[in-house]
């Protein structure tokens, strides 16, 4: 193999790692935001809001002197 020949194959190569350490960055990105989506679904769930017909029942309820 030529000298020529070696070095077109190694800028193929650096230029094929730079291409996936680009690709790389992306996908952990793209992992990262899932992830954080995820969670705050997860959370919502997890503590829902409390109707304000509820609340008012509840206020009711203490008003009432049930609610101690």
């Amino acid at each position: 193999m030529t000298q020529a020949a070696r070095k077109i194959m190694a800028e193929d190569k650096s230029t094929q790692n730079g291409r996936d350490a680009r690709a790389d960055i992306r996908a952990e990105g793209l992992r990262r935001d899932i992830d954080e989506n995820l969670k705050r679904v997860f959370e919502a769930s997890l503590d829902p809001e409390i109707p304000d017909r509820f609340k008012d029942l509840l206020a009711q309820l203490k008003a009432r002197g049930g609610g101690q």
